[in-house]
């Protein structure tokens, strides 16, 4: 089984440095090869790509030495499928092919090892090729050490916020979900107000945490408006809004994993809804609470821990009109509508909450769709 583990390093100043020397050049290798395959006549091919990194390497970028060179062909890689992609879209007709765009200073700073030998991290942190050539220089501290045994295949370096990570690819057999008693069965609704509401009465509240964010944001972003590009006082400040943007999504992520967590442990089949987000995003009242919630990232964690822990994971249909349904006598209410926090049946007269009722109705999806 292959699991990623991203964990926060702890360098020192020279080590920070040798880090940002990483990603600029393997962002610059990406740029100079994305420019000279742009002009007129020149067509993309993996083999002039490395043919031109060679070239670059001799002449005016001696300084890619610097570094290992599996680092820059990782970015030679990354370009290569930039540009499948494209040629892919173009082929099926698509309006907005999506032509591979440079890659800017302070967006989706990123360097790889994909060679196993090239790194070696353990105990006392993380070392690989070049910047460990010297004995004298220290291993790069980890903030804590991986959670999984087994061989470390891949590592991704990046930087948010000021601070740097690595994400380690691990082939491991001992995953252990650490499973209670589960339960058979149970349905999730999701919703804005509440994040989860499951059919055994359980709900997680939303974690809006964005929404509780955004006068600070503003300030932020105000301040920085009014401040000289290229100031350091500039810079400061566009990093303390970095800094901001990250704390939000942290703890969206560890709602949602808390949900997901939740849901696989105990439970050998789940149901949820296969929500209409892009539909939703529509809204210009409900847009950013709807982005705040995370529903596709909930959904991709829940899809991807329900293999882990062998548990079944049910997508309702889209159309299946668990909210109107009646859960005790099967009536369909077509007067229920958006706003409505309880609703009683004019069948069998059993009052409903709302969200509880659509949980219990797709608890028992198989049964009534």
């Amino acid at each position: 089984m292959l699991i990623a583990h991203k964990v926060e390093l702890r360098p020192t100043k020279s080590q920070a440095e040798y880090l940002n020397k990483c990603i600029g050049h393997s962002r610059n290798i990406y740029n100079n090869l994305l420019r000279h395959f742009s002009q007129d006549g020149v067509k993309w091919s993996k083999k002039e790509a490395r043919i031109k990194f060679m070239e670059l390497r001799a002449t005016e970028c001696q300084y890619y030495d610097e570094i290992s060179a599996d680092f820059l062909r990782e970015s030679i890689n990354n370009l290569d499928n930039a540009y499948k992609h494209f040629f892919r879209r173009v082929k099926s007709g698509e309006d907005k092919a999506g032509y591979p765009t440079k890659r800017k200073l302070g967006v989706h700073d990123v360097c790889a090892l994909r060679d196993k030998k090239k790194f070696t991290v353990g105990d006392d942190g993380l070392r690989f090729e070049k910047f460990n050539k010297r004995k004298s220089q220290s291993p790069i501290k980890l903030r804590e050490n991986l959670r999984f045994t087994g061989t470390v295949k891949q590592m991704n370096i990046s930087k948010r916020a000021g601070k740097y990570f690595c994400s380690f690819l691990v082939d491991t057999e001992d995953y252990n979900p650490k499973d209670c008693d589960r339960q058979s069965s149970v349905g999730v609704d999701f919703g804005i107000k509440d994040l989860a509401i499951c059919s055994n009465g359980k709900k997680f509240k939303a974690n809006q945490k964005l929404k509780a964010s955004l006068n600070r944001l503003a300030r932020k972003q105000r301040r920085l408006a009014k401040q000289v590009k290229g100031s350091n006082r500039r810079a400061k400040t566009k990093q303390a809004i970095q800094k901001l943007h990250k704390h939000v999504a942290d703890q969206r992520a560890a709602t949602l994993h808390q949900v997901s967590d939740y849901l696989t442990r105990n439970f050998d089949r789940i149901v949820i809804e296969d929500l209409n987000v892009s539909g939703m995003m529509k809204n210009g009242n409900l847009s950013r609470a709807v982005a705040d919630c995370g529903f596709y990232e909930l959904r991709r964690q829940l899809e991807y821990k329900s293999q882990w822990r062998n548990c079944e994971l049910v997508i309702a249909n889209r159309w299946f009109a668990s909210t109107k349904t009646c859960s005790h006598c099967g009536h369909k209410n077509d007067s229920v509508v958006l706003g409505m926090d309880s609703w009683t049946c004019p069948s069998c007269e059993t009052w409903h909450d709302r969200d509880l009722n659509a949980a219990i109705n797709l608890d028992n999806y198989q049964i009534a769709a």
